[in-house]
């Protein structure tokens, strides 16, 4: 998907929210295990009831990972269903020397080789240049960089300097020579909204990619109040709040009703972001 693509989506569905399917097999609805694949079962009927919402999803391969051949299965098959006008983010957080970074990239944007092809993959920018080219290698593909996250350990390292300058800026800063804001992204989240403004001045036109609306604290108020742009300039994910608004039969539903509630709040910031642009 192409930026403007993106933007297109954006605009079309009054929506800047991304679904992090962060499935657990521990919370979804017990109806569901007796599926041959509750996981992926679950996700398409989350992803059914909420497509026309949304603008990505945002599968955490670490949610697979952990259950072997099953949960990789349940992965692929999870992309497959994923609709082709939704930005598809794999969330793997990768990073490591070039030619393992390679094969990473290889498992995420190689249809041929693992059954996935996703749009965009987040990558620890943590080993340096090296280690994020080969996911720049691939023609039309976006890596989401981790700049500020929103977890509380993000204050160990993140912002390690001065007042006049952070770790997670300098990040950003750097990151900004590796490729142009139609394939690049951060992460920020958005338990930071005061930092929006900053990073705002040195990456204006980059889309951010916001986890920590919810259930970690965030504001989409906050949020938006500096890090829109004329193009949006934002995805932000809901997970938990949206996946396991209910534990019953009529989980879909909700999740859909959640989903709609932040696609509203989200409709009215747009209106605000044109009468401002």
């Amino acid at each position: 998907m192409t930026r403007q693509q993106l933007i297109d989506q954006i605009f079309l569905k009054k929506s800047f929210l991304c679904i992090g399917l962060d499935t657990d097999i521990h919370l979804i609805p017990p109806f569901l295990l007796a599926f041959e694949d509750p996981v992926l079962e679950f996700n398409k009927r989350i992803i059914d009831a909420t497509h026309d919402l949304c603008v990505a999803y945002k599968p955490n391969s670490a949610f697979y990972e952990c259950r072997g051949v099953k949960g990789w299965n349940s992965l692929v098959e999870t992309y497959k269903y994923l609709p082709e006008y939704c930005f598809r983010i794999i969330d793997a957080k990768r990073g490591d020397i070039g030619n393992t970074s390679g094969m990473y990239a290889k498992a995420f944007f190689n249809e041929r080789s693992s059954g996935m092809n996703f749009d965009a993959i987040t990558v620890a920018p943590y080993m340096g240049t090296d280690s994020i080219k080969p996911f720049l290698a691939f023609e039309d593909k976006w890596v989401i960089v981790l700049a500020l996250t929103s977890n509380s350990g993000s204050q160990d390292f993140q912002f390690f300097g001065n007042d006049d300058s952070y770790l997670f800026e300098t990040v950003i800063q750097k990151a900004n020579t590796w490729a142009t804001d139609e394939h690049l992204m951060y992460v920020v989240g958005a338990t930071w909204a005061d930092a929006f403004l900053d990073i705002r001045k040195i990456a204006p036109n980059h889309f951010l990619l916001v986890p920590g609306l919810g259930v970690q604290g965030g504001h989409l108020n906050d949020i938006c109040k500096y890090g829109l742009t004329k193009d949006c300039g934002l995805l932000v994910n809901a997970s938990r709040s949206i996946l396991y608004a209910s534990k019953e039969e009529d989980f879909a539903e909700k999740a859909r009703e959640e989903a709609f509630r932040i696609q509203q709040e989200m409709a009215i910031q747009l209106q605000k972001c044109n009468e401002k642009f």
